[in-house]
């Protein structure tokens, strides 16, 4: 059917859509957000790594810092472990994405959108017509590739569950949960989200390499912007996407910091800045939060 759609744009919203950014300098030191979290005695109980999920071959972004955590964790938490089998998520995305029937795609966004759209269709290697069965939210997250001049092999969070081999990893959602999130939106939603897919395309023409630039060198600032702008700007989508996520994961890795088992969480940067990132929820549940790089 759709053959890179099977690129599944994973953590779409978590700055995984960034287009070609200068070349790293020789010297420049990368240090993506990383956040030790202590309780209320000082005892360190964990770390928060914001990942991004596609990155060219050549960029360095490991640290001695980030080194000394996976070293010292006791296990890892991310948001899809098996990452590395690609049949499964080839599965798990022709289930979701495909639905017969479907009106034709360019009827799905603003008549003043569709010439971009048409475009935009084009430069994937397919028509519109191919998209017949397709739900408006995997043409979404196809676009959102076009920039994207990284690889998800190379990405942040695969990287890591690498390291973790042989220890033990859990999933927050895994690959059927998370795109099942995308799926249950309802369709006026997820045409917003095609709509604001193609906004952020073209703005991030005008701003190359802003976002990745921005996750090497830890700019909180920027990320936290990030949140707040684009696709996350419509407030339906920023909670379904951000919010309500952010919340269940903290069910989950509440208990497990209880526990006394300290777990590195590497999930993308998006969900660990700002007011409902993962570190401000935790320090309102009065654990310290200091970020170490």
């Amino acid at each position: 059917m759709i053959r890179q759609l099977i690129l599944l744009a994973m953590g779409v919203l978590a700055l995984s859509a960034c287009n070609a950014d200068p070349p790293q300098q020789d010297g420049e030191r990368a240090s993506p957000i990383l956040i030790e979290l202590a309780d209320n005695q000082g005892q360190p109980k964990g770390w928060l790594f914001g990942t991004i999920h596609s990155l060219p071959r050549d960029v360095q972004w490991r640290s001695e810092t980030l080194d000394a955590a996976i070293a010292d964790a006791d296990l890892l938490m991310v948001e899809i472990a098996a990452l590395d089998d690609q049949q499964a998520l080839r599965d798990v995305f022709s289930r979701l994405a495909s639905t017969p029937g479907q009106p034709d795609v360019g009827l799905k966004v603003p008549a003043d959108y569709r010439p971009k759209l048409f475009d935009m269709i084009q430069q994937t290697g397919f028509s519109p017509g191919d998209f017949s069965a397709t739900e408006t939210w995997a043409v979404a997250l196809l676009l959102a590739q076009l920039e994207d001049t990284g690889d998800a092999a190379h990405g942040a969070d695969r990287a890591l569950i690498r390291d973790f081999a042989g220890r033990e990893i859990k999933e927050f959602e895994g690959a059927a949960k998370q795109l099942g999130i995308f799926d249950r939106l309802p369709e006026s939603e997820q045409r917003d989200l095609l709509v604001g897919v193609i906004d952020d395309i073209e703005r991030l023409k005008l701003e190359p390499g802003k976002l990745r630039k921005a996750w090497l060198e830890g700019d909180e600032t920027a990320l936290i912007e990030a949140t707040n702008s684009g696709i996350l700007a419509d407030r339906e989508l920023r909670q379904a996407l951000l919010v309500d996520r952010n919340n269940a994961w903290m069910d989950q890795l509440v208990p497990m910091l209880e526990q006394g088992k300290k777990p590195l969480v590497a999930v993308g940067a998006a969900h660990i800045v700002g007011p409902d990132g993962l570190a401000e929820l935790l320090r309102q549940r009065g654990y310290t939060v200091t970020r170490i790089q």
